[in-house]
């Protein structure tokens, strides 16, 4: 077993090799080899519900001026109707940047599809190297699960999981560096991440609490100038990175936040807010405003909530648990959002890896995903070809829905409680409390 555990990352970083190489060809079941004029694979309109190889990668090759290779942003818009023009994207500019560096090479989606893979996948192998490093053989859950298989290549959700994983790992393991010094390279790295996808960019609260409390045990007193700077590397990292595009291109640039803020709760989203508001409302324009009235409050009150769980710790016994922290606020910004894609299950598995709850409960989670994952594409498919869903495809859709809200709803509150899982140095006991946990793997 000492030898297993010692290897573990390489096995770990060839499993995920493995379930990408998969995740790699059930997508390009959509692909060529008979194309359009513009580069869209005939199999890709035909099959892509059908089968369940639909890829927003493949998607997205027409439709933002990526088969045309235009660079990002810089000459975009959005037309008055809501429609993205002339390069620009609907994600955060990394994001739109790594897309363009997959066209490059690419004449068709087909070819988009197989780049986009090469350039994600040194991600995904970095990230199993440090889930190993960190949580020994949990890493399974997110080498050698269906999740990374059915959405590996789904979207461009690999970069953004690293950095979240990336700013923990530093945290916990840069022993030899204060925790001022490791709170601010994880904050560099958490705006990186916000660059990508938006998401690791609430984690840096939680951080900054970490470093603020810490300090009193580095210090002898609360270290509000580490606090401040966590902060401030993350809003400079993220100014830094945006800065050129909103000057070369501020309407290109804007846009890309402008089609967010308008994008309807619709049938698209599978979010609690289609499947259990909409129903009970008979005018959709007020069902809208509702949406957007309590999707941002609720999650800003989970965020809230979270943070002074957190801090209630801290007093009770001395260290705050950032962690769990993120984990839970992640868990309310997924719950309440009013888009909740399937490949978002990507941005809690390293929770899993990292925060000891029962396995029952993640299995049941990750049931719900995989119906939520093949159903609500069956159900797309049933509705286009005038099959009646609601005994099939969309029951196994609210199942999913509905089962990923209630783990989320129970996550929340674990994840706060939760201990630490050991790293591969094994110093922590595996029934470590929070406490235990948090004060050994931070200790400079």
């Amino acid at each position: 077993m000492t030898a297993v555990r010692r290897h573990l990352p390489l096995i770990a970083v060839v499993l995920a090799a493995f379930s990408l190489l998969l995740a790699y060809l059930n997508k390009a079941r959509c692909a060529g080899p008979v194309f359009s004029e513009f580069g869209r694979s005939e199999n890709f309109d035909l099959y892509k519900n059908q089968l369940v190889c639909y890829s927003d990668i493949q998607l997205l090759w027409l439709g933002r001026d990526i088969d045309r290779h235009v660079f990002p942003f810089i000459e975009g818009g959005i037309t008055p109707d809501g429609r993205l023009f002339g390069g620009t994207v609907e994600y955060p500019v990394l994001s739109g940047v790594l897309m363009w560096l997959g066209a490059i090479p690419s004449s068709n989606d087909a070819e988009f599809l197989f780049y986009s893979a090469l350039l994600l996948t040194p991600f995904a192998l970095l990230t199993a190297w440090m889930l190993a490093k960190l949580g020994g053989h949990r890493v399974l859950l997110f080498v050698a699960t269906p999740a990374l298989i059915l959405y590996g290549f789904h979207n461009w959700e690999l970069p953004v999981v690293f950095t979240a994983v990336a700013a923990i790992y530093v945290v916990t393991t840069a022993q030899t560096w204060s925790i001022r010094t490791r709170g601010i390279v994880a904050a560099v790295l958490l705006g990186i991440g916000l660059c990508l996808k938006l998401y690791p960019g609430i984690f840096v609260l939680p951080l900054a609490l970490y470093v603020l409390t810490e300090g009193k045990r580095e210090r002898g007193h609360f270290d509000f100038r580490g606090a401040i700077s966590v902060a401030g590397a993350a809003v400079a990292t993220v100014v830094a990175i945006n800065a050129p595009f909103a000057i070369a291109g501020f309407e290109g640039w804007r846009a890309s936040f402008e089609f967010q803020s308008l994008r309807r709760a619709d049938i698209t989203t599978n979010s609690i807010w289609y499947w259990g508001l909409l129903p009970r409302m008979e005018d959709e324009t007020v069902y809208d405003a509702w949406v957007e009235l309590l999707s941002p409050a609720l999650i800003l009150a989970s965020f809230a909530v979270a943070a002074a769980v957190g801090w209630w710790i801290y007093h009770r016994h001395g260290t705050y648990p950032w962690v769990g922290v993120s984990a839970a606020m992640l868990c309310g910004f997924l719950l309440f959002h009013k888009v909740h894609s399937p490949q978002f299950a990507l941005w809690l598995i390293p929770f899993f890896i990292l925060l000891r709850v029962p396995w029952q409960l993640i299995g049941a989670y990750l049931l719900a995903d995989i119906a939520i994952g093949i159903g609500v594409f069956r159900y797309f498919y049933d509705l286009g070809a005038g099959i009646d869903p609601s005994g099939g495809s969309e029951l196994v859709t609210q199942v999913g829905v509905w089962g990923r809200a209630a783990g989320l709803v129970v996550f929340y509150v674990l994840f706060l409680r939760a201990s630490y899982v050991p790293d591969e140095s094994n110093t922590m006991s595996r029934d470590a409390s929070p406490v235990d946990a948090y004060t050994k793997t931070s200790s400079p």
